[in-house]
């Protein structure tokens, strides 16, 4: 039977070749994932440092003396500091939707390869992180699309850093618009009172990671941080594939 099925296998590969979900160029034995191409792969434009120590993006240092972005300095985030090992754009944005919108929930544990992979270079502080909480879906979009990315980014890490995952501590009380159909401007009033705490005893002076998929304007996070630290959280690092 497995002489069988690998024959199988191998026509089926002739007749319907596995191809890149970013090129769609058939893919080779170095793909990742068998769903990446290792060209593709390399392509991805990474986040270098310096980084900003608020939004994580790279710092265009005018002022040697602040580490801190113009944007971030105009209206400062609830949260302590996000991460992101990626610009969103290119071939991280075609992967991302694709997560989060083409029903492949399977490329999460593709992303958290750029996720463990930045953790471990910069050597982030997931030592010093009680616990991982991602970013709820509404109960209308989490029936929409079945599942919640940012809870499945938070299961991969969590096994990869053997930390704790809270998926239901942190509700989304509130539909929203999505913030990308927003002006920068009016995502802060869109996500405001948007969330509610279901467990704030385990939050009492826990430092926590909160996980997304993409951070832009930070409108988000910087609501879900602030909500989490009145029930209790000390420290809200924030961390999401792109930025």
């Amino acid at each position: 039977m497995g002489m069988l099925g690998d024959l199988i296998n191998g026509l089926v590969d002739i007749i319907y070749p596995k191809v890149c979900l970013v090129c769609k160029n058939k893919l080779g034995p170095e793909a990742i994932d068998n769903l990446v191409c290792a060209e593709c792969w390399a392509k991805i434009k990474k986040n270098q440092p310096p980084f900003c120590h608020s939004c994580g993006r790279h710092l265009i240092k005018t002022n040697p003396t602040k580490n801190i972005c113009l944007p971030c300095l105009k209206r400062p985030a609830h949260f302590d500091r996000a991460f992101s090992p990626c610009a969103y754009e290119g071939i991280t944005k075609v992967l991302i939707h694709e997560f989060k919108y083409g029903n492949k929930d399977y490329l999460g544990l593709t992303l958290n390869r750029l996720l463990t992979e930045f953790i471990r270079e910069y050597d982030l502080p997931l030592p010093v992180l009680d616990l991982i909480v991602p970013v709820p879906l509404h109960k209308t979009r989490l029936r929409e699309r079945e599942y919640n990315q940012a809870e499945i980014l938070s299961r991969h890490l969590a096994g990869e850093f053997k930390k704790e995952v809270g998926p239901d501590i942190l509700i989304r009380n509130r539909y929203t618009k999505t913030q990308t159909e927003l002006e920068p401007d009016k995502r802060l009033e869109n996500v405001r009172g948007s969330f509610s705490i279901n467990k704030a005893n385990i939050l009492k002076n826990k430092n926590v990671l909160l996980v997304d998929d993409v951070l832009t304007t930070g409108a988000t996070s910087s609501e879900a941080a602030a909500v989490l630290k009145e029930a209790g959280a000390n420290i809200v690092f924030v961390l999401t594939v792109a930025n």
